[in-house]
């Protein structure tokens, strides 16, 4: 993840999410207005662009969609995804060197050096001096390849061109790059994005690496809640990749390669598996041939095959506790189904009557009536939401109180959500409040362009972002007692907690295991 900036947005964006908000009477309309105003063009390698005329302001924002996360890992390379959106930066041939072909070379050289250590230090016997003498060969080749390396000129030829939000992400189910640039700029868009996924340059990987590292370190083992997430996931999911942390184990993220890197690239990164929005002030008469001369070049590559892995139904409560020296973090979570399951809008009812804002149940009950938590909540998809995923109950109980108490008052709420109706109030506050983060997403050039891809990504097609206004306005009261009664049941369910350990027992711990 890249430092971002704010979006912008304009008058007719304003317009048109307010149009999406007119009762679903008018929905098939004003989609077809929207159509109007929209182009999808896939080109011959695969690729396919979605292009929205946006003349309000001279700026245009795109996001790029690939159809690739950590789920896609095998066991030796997780964290592969994220280190390839980190190398989508690095340049290209002619973006970052000071002499490509000489630059080559040296990488190519450099490469072969860290192999042979990699492989002279996993050995069964490895001799430690040879181990030595070879990280140290590998190191005088990687300073050898810096010489040519021209720092962040990807950023800067953007930054120069009044580029903004530049940024990207990696997830469980993709991988997403974003800005916005001003509107004359479009083809120096068509250029770079294309530049970089014709050829990527890992330039500077294994200092990339280290960075990785470091991030790991800093979000996860050296964070409570992370600690307990990543042991939470492992729990809950026993077969699909979504047991398996984003950023990666840390013995993978010091062991794979910048040959591991490559190939990643190869099998994921080919135009079918790509989806580019477009959104903002241009001319798709003009901007389709420039696609198609820059993107086209890409060559087209075979389809990485679907994920297989399906975790098996869970038979059985299980639980994992953290002994730590912090607060104490109570969650459990129910295995759910993927996003485009037909019930999705019934969850996003269940989270926002159960925790949205102080009005929501669980605020109510846990913190302001009861007095047991400092903070309580619900979400869906936190581990992902193209497979079938986990939704999650959690509370942070208050100095006087325990895990046990917030874990009785949550599920009691969760009980009432099986055998009594909500309310009419609460039903339609979930649907105003939906529409309305809906039309916030649609202000921007940026928020839109990302909606859209994630939805052409997700369903095939773009249009599934409107449409969700009609799935969720169908959603009753007899739905949300359905889908609780099914889904939120003991033997669906994985608690994780924080159990409050004092420092001087974990003190002593450590000491025992320093003397063993």
């Amino acid at each position: 993840m890249r430092p971002s900036s704010s979006p912008r947005s304009g008058r007719l964006a304003l317009g048109m999410a307010l149009a999406v908000l007119l009762p679903w009477a008018a929905a098939a309309q004003d989609l077809a207005d929207f159509e109007s105003r929209t182009t999808l063009h896939r080109l011959d390698n695969g690729w396919t662009f979605i292009i929205v005329e946006r003349p309000v302001a001279p700026v245009f924002s795109f996001a790029t969609f690939v159809d690739v996360g950590s789920a896609q890992e095998v066991p030796g390379i997780t964290g592969l995804a994220h280190m390839f959106e980190h190398m989508a930066f690095k340049g290209t041939p002619n973006v970052g060197t000071r002499d490509y072909e000489a630059e080559k070379v040296a990488l190519e050289a450099m490469e072969a050096a860290y192999q042979g250590y990699e492989a002279a230090r996993r050995a069964r016997d490895a001799d430690p001096e040879r181990v030595a003498e070879l990280l140290a060969a590998f190191r005088g080749k990687q300073e050898a390849a810096a010489e040519f390396v021209v720092a962040n000129e990807f950023d800067e030829i953007l930054a120069r061109a009044g580029g903004v939000g530049i940024n990207a992400f990696t997830n469980t189910d993709f991988t997403g790059y974003f800005y916005s640039l001003p509107a004359n700029k479009i083809e120096l868009f068509c250029y770079l994005e294309s530049e970089r996924f014709l050829e990527p340059v890992f330039r500077e990987f294994y200092e990339e690496r280290d960075v990785v590292q470091e991030e790991r370190r800093l979000r996860t083992e050296s964070q409570p809640i992370g600690r307990l997430l990543e042991q939470f996931q492992a729990t809950a999911f026993v077969a699909h990749p979504y047991k398996q942390p984003v950023v990666g184990y840390m013995s993978d993220l010091q062991s794979i390669t910048m040959t591991d890197a490559r190939a990643f690239f190869e099998k994921y990164y080919v135009p079918s598996n790509l989806v580019t929005a477009v959104v903002g002030d241009v001319d798709v008469g003009a901007l389709v041939p420039m696609i198609e001369a820059y993107f086209g070049r890409i060559p087209a590559g075979p389809a990485p095959e679907p994920l297989r892995t399906v975790e098996p139904p869970q038979i059985g409560e299980k639980q994992v506790v953290v002994e730590d020296p912090s607060q104490p973090v109570y969650i459990e979570g129910y295995h759910m189904a993927a996003r485009d399951d037909p019930d999705q809008p019934v969850w996003d009812a269940i989270d926002d009557i159960l925790s949205g804002g102080r009005t929501s149940r669980l605020y109510r009950s846990l913190v302001r009536d009861k007095k047991i938590a400092a903070n309580a909540g619900s979400f869906s998809r936190l581990l992902g939401s193209k497979y079938p995923t986990l939704w999650i109950a959690w509370a942070f109980p208050s100095p006087e109180s325990s895990n046990e108490e917030v874990r009785d008052a949550i599920r009691e709420e969760i009980e009432r959500m099986k055998v009594e109706d909500v309310t009419d109030e609460e039903l339609e506050r979930f649907k105003t409040r939906a529409k309305a983060e809906l039309l916030r997403s649609l202000r921007s050039n940026s928020g839109l362009a990302s909606s859209l891809a994630e939805y052409q990504t997700i369903f095939g097609d773009w249009r599934e972002l409107f449409r969700f206004v009609g799935r969720i306005e169908a959603v009753t009261k007899a739905d949300i007692r359905r889908v609780a009664s099914a889904t939120l049941v003991a033997t669906n369910r994985t608690v994780g907690m924080i159990r409050t350990a004092a420092p001087a027992a974990q003190d002593a711990g450590a000491r025992e295991a320093d003397d063993a």
